[in-house]
């Protein structure tokens, strides 16, 4: 697969589940902690599927904007996009991730607030990296 990069960035984590993670421009710097459900001391504390979880949401949001001229459907100034990331064993062996999104769009009807879905699913960076690998889920509310 060609990708033409028109942006870049980095990120550096050190201790793993359990220690910290920052940006190379340092406006992301964030403690890890690994969370109870996952035999850690849970508390303050970000992980990596929180992570994934605000990068989908805000990056959905953006393709429903980016999409929403083509599809002729407008996004409200207060539609939100809630992703739901689940973490656990594969019966293959290893781990994975499961991934689920709650979208609202006050005031647009529940017909064309799925047709506007659909189009962001196609083009979203996210939904396309989990593509084939992960099951997402997509709820117009």
């Amino acid at each position: 697969m060609s990708i033409n990069v028109i942006y870049k960035t980095s990120a550096t984590a050190t201790g793993g589940r359990d220690g910290s993670a920052k940006s190379d421009d340092g406006t992301v710097d964030v403690k890890l902690v690994v969370p109870k459900e996952m035999g850690g001391p849970g508390g303050d504390g970000a992980n990596p599927e929180k992570l994934f979880a605000c990068g989908y949401s805000a990056c959905f949001l953006g393709a429903m904007k980016a999409v929403s001229g083509k599809a002729g459907v407008s996004v409200p100034a207060d539609a939100t996009v809630t992703a739901h990331i689940g973490f656990g064993p594969r019966e293959a062996g290893g781990y994975g991730i499961t991934a689920d999104l709650e979208i609202s769009l006050p005031g647009v009807d529940q017909a064309d607030g799925e047709k506007l879905v659909h189009a962001a699913h196609e083009v979203c960076p996210y939904s396309n990296a989990t593509r084939g690998n992960v099951d997402v889920g997509l709820t117009v509310v």
